[in-house]
Order: structure tokens, then sequence, then C-alpha cells
């Protein structure tokens, strides 16, 4: 690690934890000034304007040159012209960081671009900020480098939310759901400091219990990878939600393969390697990092439930089994005491109905949480909403709570609330649990979603942690400078098989010595016409399967001289491709490699042969990878029972599977630098060998 890279860092450590703070600009910036220390922040706060001596009654420094010390974070409010100049003078005088707020950057073309790039230079080693970014909200010590209100405040702990959309950001601040928030980042254009170095750099912060990422796009795939991989080691869960989701790769049309990884599929398996959850909007967003605020995560995916509702009961039942979350039955002993408490009507499962017999009863709820909880679950739910304040049933729900609070922390065990109706727990409430440690969830719908998410991360990163794929670093992005060079089926097993790959014994032959070149191979066969320009030989009559005998090889001859004059005469019928014959498949796979802006190379596995397209049955894995995710990817097809014995068949042969696609990835890693694609379909997958009987390669050149 290089100096100056040691010098941002720390840099960026100043901006999140600083002690002294400096805002530029007028009447906003003075008024984010007062919010700052109405907020709590203790520290020394600065107003830089050259034009006024004060402003609402806070003095003025007329330059970054007359503060007191350089800040350890300032927030810019100027033009952009006029940013490019104060960023100078802060990097001079040594600041730690700056947000810049001006837009007009690289989101704005060309000229913007070249403004963004004289940012960077002029800004050295000081952490930036944007440009073109709401900024940083800092809610463990008080800090808002922000231009408008906020609708937080300072927490102990809590999850930090990285976004790149200000305004999502905003609503955020302002939501009703008591979500305690350490940090709030606007990212905007990323020029310097990105997603990624704001995750590494919060998860040196041991208050951080989740992180929140509401993503457009990654700039930097591989460094995302690596904090990503930091906060899987810290048990420290990434929770995404990201949108603008588009297909890629139409333009490598030449595989199956390129249809199978868009860019979503491809985004997919990076949160997949890395166990970062990802959701599908904004409430999901929310109560997942709620269920994670604590920073108490369950081992496991089992639940100990109750609800003062028959109706609340089914609604949990139905939810855990959607989520894959277990209620596992009360013991014998559980219903014993628990029938000692409650009315004869009531219902002695998991979930438990304890009806509002007992409300008000401090003893016989102290007693039910004390037998809920003494089973083997992995976390209590409570499932309560409150009534309106008007009833004067609150003071009941506020002693529930309580109990069920006391009960949780004599056990030690691990519990959340949640109410049917999101609307139905107030704060008052929502801030008790939180001050307890308890998830304090709207919506039980939206909760045990959200607490099965944690779960299955829980349960899947000591996985990931023993896979080892995670901590391998990813491939570069190559910028290639042509289309390529496609090689023959020919060319491309022997570069395969050189790394591995299995293939069948083979000759090259012409249509004038066909039948000789075929008695030293041997019968049955397979006759191929072999050309680089016809990658797709089975729809233009290039291929004949299982031939027996001279006089059906001769056949197949004048059969396929015959179809490629007429659909392909621009193809010469020069070159035929002999090969033995293979034994029936269990099954047919499509292994290929696909080249993507930003992610490098993406190894993709799916149903082959005719299936590819029919099923659609895919899984991508970015490269480098290994055998241990190989295998794992393999069987998360729809058509892995093929591979495990389906109706009595043989199962696959699983290592010889695994080594065949290995192959295909070291290919691709020691080529990353040429790959623009890779084909094999199908790969036949036997009971005692696997084989790839059919092979494309597309290599380029990679730009200076």
């Amino acid at each position: 690690m290089t100096d100056n890279t040691i010098n941002k860092k720390n840099n960026i450590k100043r901006l999140l934890a600083p002690k002294h703070l400096a805002f530029i600009g007028g009447r906003s910036m003075a008024k984010a000034l007062q919010r700052c220390l109405e907020g709590g922040f203790t520290g020394s706060v600065w107003l830089v304007n050259p034009m006024h001596k004060s402003i609402e009654g806070i003095e003025c420094y007329p330059s970054v040159d007359a503060l007191p010390e350089a800040p350890d974070a300032a927030f810019i409010a100027t033009n952009r012209e006029q940013t490019l100049t104060t960023v100078a003078e802060l990097a001079k005088r040594g600041a730690g960081g700056a947000v810049c707020y001006a837009s007009g950057f690289a989101e704005a073309g060309a000229e913007g671009e070249r403004l963004q790039e004289k940012l960077l230079e002029v800004a050295g080693e000081m952490a930036l900020l944007g440009p073109n970014c709401y900024g940083l909200l800092d809610y463990l010590h008080g800090a808002a480098l922000w231009p408008v209100a906020h609708g937080g405040k300072r927490v102990d702990k809590g999850v930090s939310i990285l976004t790149q959309s200000g305004n999502f950001a905003y609503n955020l601040s302002m939501s009703d759901r008591s979500l305690p928030i350490a940090y709030m980042a606007s990212v905007g254009n990323q020029a310097q400091i990105g997603v990624a170095e704001l995750i590494e750099a919060m998860l040196d912060e041991p208050r951080i219990t989740a992180i929140g990422v509401h993503l457009e796009g990654l700039n930097n795939v591989p460094a995302f990878a690596r904090a990503a991989y930091k906060a899987l080691q810290k048990q420290v869960p990434i929770i995404i939600l990201k949108t603008g989701v588009s297909e890629i790769g139409a333009e490598l049309a030449l595989s199956h393969t390129s249809s199978l990884a868009g860019s979503d599929a491809l985004y997919d398996a990076l949160f997949k390697r890395l166990g970062v959850i990802r959701v599908s909007g904004p409430v999901s967003f929310m109560e997942t990092l709620k269920a994670a605020a604590c920073g108490r995560l369950p081992a496991g995916n089992s639940l100990a439930a109750l609800a003062c509702s028959g109706g609340d009961a089914g609604l949990i039942a139905d939810y855990a089994e959607r989520n894959g979350l277990e209620l596992p039955r009360l013991l014998e002993t559980q219903k014993i005491e628990l029938a000692k408490i409650l009315p004869a009507f009531a219902s002695l499962a998991n979930p438990l109905d304890f009806t509002t017999a007992v409300w008000g009863n401090a003893e016989a709820l102290t007693q039910l949480f004390e037998q809920m909880l003494s089973g083997s679950a992995d976390a209590t739910l409570l499932v309560l909403d409150y009534p309106s304040e008007a009833t004067g049933e609150r003071p009941e729900c506020d002693l529930i709570l309580q109990i069920f609070c006391d009960a949780l922390k004599r056990h030690n065990k691990l519990g959340l609330v949640a109410s049917a109706f999101p609307e139905l727990l107030p704060a008052s409430a929502r801030e008790r649990l939180h001050a307890n440690g308890v998830a304090a969830l709207q919506g039980v719908e939206d909760a045990l979603a959200a607490w099965a998410r944690l779960a299955h991360y829980s349960q899947q990163r000591h996985i990931l942690l023993e896979r080892g794929e995670a901590a391998l670093p990813l491939l570069p992005s190559f910028t290639l400078d042509n289309e390529g060079q496609v090689f023959d089926e020919w060319d491309s097993k022997q570069a395969l098989k050189a790394y591995g790959l299995p293939v069948p014994e083979a000759i090259v032959s012409s249509p004038a010595t066909v039948l000789e070149d075929a008695e030293r191979l041997g019968y049955p066969l397979v006759l191929k016409v072999l050309s680089a320009d016809l990658p797709h030989k089975t729809e233009a009559g290039g291929v004949a399967l299982n031939l027996k005998t001279p006089a059906a090889l001769q056949e197949a001859v004048e059969q396929m001289a015959k179809s490629l004059a007429e659909k392909h005469p621009e193809i010469p019928f020069q070159q035929l491709l002999l090969e033995s014959m293979g034994e029936a498949p269990v099954a047919e796979l499509i292994v290929g490699v696909t080249r993507s802006p930003g992610f490098g190379l993406a190894l993709v596995i799916g149903a082959g042969g005719i299936l590819v397209e029919l099923l659609r049955d895919s899984q991508s894995l970015l490269l480098p990878t290994n055998r241990a995710a190989i295998e794992a990817a393999l069987l998360q097809l729809k058509s892995a029972v093929l591979l495990q014995g389906f109706r009595g068949k043989p199962a696959a042969d699983m290592p010889s599977l695994v080594s065949a696609i290995e192959a295909v990835a070291e290919y691709a890693c020691q080529n990353a630098e040429q790959l623009i694609e890779l084909d094999v379909n199908p790969l036949l997958v036997g009971s005692q060998r696997t084989l790839a009987v059919d092979a494309l390669l597309r290599l380029g050149n990679t730009q200076a």
C-alpha cells in the first residue's frame, strides 16, 4: 500500500469522525451549521464566506486560510468553478475531507468530465465525497455535512446507509420507522470516494451494525468485492437495493451463453459470492436494516412465535413457511406449563395464540414468556398491534413489551417484535424495543421476510467463508480494441484440452479423405463441418450423429455438402471434423465465459443442448472461482435433479464434471486479457466421465 493510499484512508477516517467542521457558502450554510450544533456536535464549527462578516448571527471567516486550523471535514456549497478553487485551498491547508455539493461535473458531459478530472487533481490526498451529492449525515458524532433539513438524531450505534440518490437519502432520514442510522451518505458522482471506500472505512467503526446500499451501479466491482469480503469476515451484513436493471451483452450474439449473462445476473452472482443481502424495494430495505440494527444475528432459521390472536398466529405460520423459517413444535413440558397459564380454549402450538385473557397480568405474562423462551428456537417473535392512544389500552401493550424484553435478557435470547399492520407499532414502542436490543418491525409479512434474510445470511456466511471463493480477488476488467477472432471447433477444443477439458477423440478430415480417416478412428462417428465462419453448425445441417458404417458416412457427407451450399454458399465445404460418438449422457450442460464491462469475466453454467434457450436455467460465477463454488452452482440449477440420478438413472460423475468446468475457468483466467467469449455446448455429463462435444472461442487484443 502506497503512502498516498494510506493518507487517503486516514483522511476518510477524519471525514467520518471529525473534530472540527467548515461550511463554505452563504445563508444555507449558516443554517446547516446551526443544525449541526442543534444536533449535538461538540467540536469546532466554522463558516467561510468572503462577502460577509457574519450570517444569521454566525461569524464568517474570509477564507480557508483564515481558519484557526485545517478542518477534518468541510461542506462546499458554491458553483463548480469556485468549488475547484476551494478544494485546492482545503487540500493545501491539510484538510481531511470535503463534500462537494455542486453539480455540473462528469454527469454533465465532456466539459464536466474535464472539470471533474481537475477536481481530483487539486484534491490530492484529501478525501472527496461527490461532486453532485447531498453529503454526509454522521449521527454518531452529530456532524451533518448536509445542505437541507434531515430527520435523524444522535445514536450510540446503528446502521450505515449509502445511496447514489440524494433524495432517497433525504426521504430515508425523514421516514417514520425508527431506524437507528449511524451514517447516511449520498455519494453522487463517486469521483474519488465511492461505495467501496466508504464500506471499507465504516467497517473499522465497531458501532456500525449493518450497511445498507441503494445502488444504481458499481464503478469499481473488484474494490466493492474486497470491501464486501471484509464485511463478511466481520459479520456485518450488507443489504442492497439495486435499481437500474438492464440486459447487456446483446452484441455478443455468437454464443448462447452471452444471452444468459445479463448485467443483473452478474450483480446477483457478485452478491451471492459475497453474502450480500439483496432486497426488492424501499420497505424491505428499511425493515431488513432494522432487523440487523441491534447487532445480533440469528444462528439459524427457527422461531418461537406468539400473538394474542388466532388470525395473527395464522399469518405467522403462512409467512414463516413462505420464507423458509422453521416453527419447531412445543415440548410437552412447555404445553403443560402453558396450560396452567392460559384459558382452556387457547391452542397450545407454535405459533401460540396466547389470547387477551392474560393482558395486564404481569405474573401470567412473565410465566408465559418464560415457557416460550425455554425451547431451542434461534429467536422469539412477538406480534403485537397497539390500539389508538384514545382507547387508554396502550399501557397494557407497554407492559407486554417490557416483560418480553426482560425475559429475553434473562435468557440471553434473541427476539423481535412485529405489528400485523405497519402503522400500529408506535414510535414510543419502537424506541423502547431498540433500546433493549430488540428489532421493532412494522408489518408481519415484511418482518418475517426480513428476518428470514438475516437467518439465511447467518447460515450462508459460514459456508461462504469455508468455501473460499469470496476471498479470491476478482479479475480486472480489460477493454478489447476489436471484435476479435473466432476459432473453429478443432482449435477451440485443442486450446481448452491443454487446460484439462476432456474432448472426444477426433481427426480433422476433408471430403476426399473422410472414409479413410473414419477407418483409423473407428465407428460409430460424428461428422461436422469445420469452419470458424459457422459457429452454429446444427441449424445449417452441418452435424451428423451416430454414423455406424462407411455408407452412412458417405451419405452424410453428400447431404451436408448440399445443405451447406443451400444455406451458406459463402462457406467452402473443405474441412470436416470426425469424432468418436459418445455414450448417452445423464445430462447436457452449457458452460461458457462472457466478458462484461466492469465485471471482467463471468463463468456461466446452465442446462445445455436444445434446452439452453428453452429453460434458461443458469448460474453465473465471477472469475476466478473454485471447485466448491462450481459444485454449489451446479446443485442450484433447476436441472440439478438430472445430475443426482433421476427416475432410476445413474447419478453424474460430479468430480469429473467439476474438473471439466474448472478447466474452462482456468483457461479463462489465464487468457483474461484476450478472451471475449467462450462457449462449450453441449458438455455431456455421464455417470463415469464428462465430455465437451462442441466448443467456441473468440479472442481479441487488449487496448493499450
